[in-house]
């Protein structure tokens, strides 16, 4: 069945994902093509073109929308922004601060990160962090002689007795027996 110019106008009127990459759609008026599924404001019917493929929209002038980009194979901006939220947690999870400011920058409410971040990789943010420095301090804890005050500070933990509770629930011991049972 061939689809109609209705029928790819009703798709983009209910931001229907099934038809991305079947045809695409410009804006005269702003110079932008999209594809069906994108959340941008609703175009006037009049100042919309239909494209088969990417090529005939750049023929006819346009850009690709940033929002929606149809000129990428896949575009999914919360997976990058999760992707994005872990790589900053691996650099710096010994630093609040830093995680904090760094975290601002991705535009995205603290909640919305923490139920993204849970979905995609089945733990908190702060599970992730913490799992983080359990492993930096089981690492120290073979390889230095420093304190276990001084290894709980190194691994960004705020506190002794939070660095006990974390150690002894993930590895099952204290910190002290971790580091006798593998000398």
């Amino acid at each position: 069945m061939k689809l109609t110019d209705d029928n790819k106008w009703n798709s983009i009127i209910n931001n229907d994902s099934n038809y991305d990459g079947v045809f695409y759609y410009g804006v005269i008026t702003t110079g932008i093509f999209c594809r069906p599924s994108c959340k941008s404001k609703e175009p006037l019917r009049r100042n919309v073109v239909f494209f088969e493929n990417i090529e005939e929209a750049y023929a006819h002038g346009l850009r690709p929308c940033k929002r929606c980009r149809p000129d990428l194979i896949t575009f999914n901006p919360m997976e990058d922004i999760v992707k994005k939220a872990k790589s900053i947690y691996d650099m710096n999870f010994k630093d609040k601060d830093r995680i904090k400011c760094e975290i601002e920058t991705l535009g995205i409410s603290q909640n919305r990160l923490i139920e993204l971040f849970h979905k995609h990789y089945d733990m908190t943010p702060i599970e992730y962090i913490n799992n983080l420095r359990i492993d930096n301090a089981k690492k120290l804890l073979l390889i230095t002689d420093a304190s276990i005050v001084n290894i709980a500070v190194q691994c960004g933990f705020g506190s002794l007795s939070n660095f006990y509770e974390f150690f002894k629930k993930q590895v099952k011991q204290t910190p002290n027996e971790y580091r006798k049972s593998k000398k």
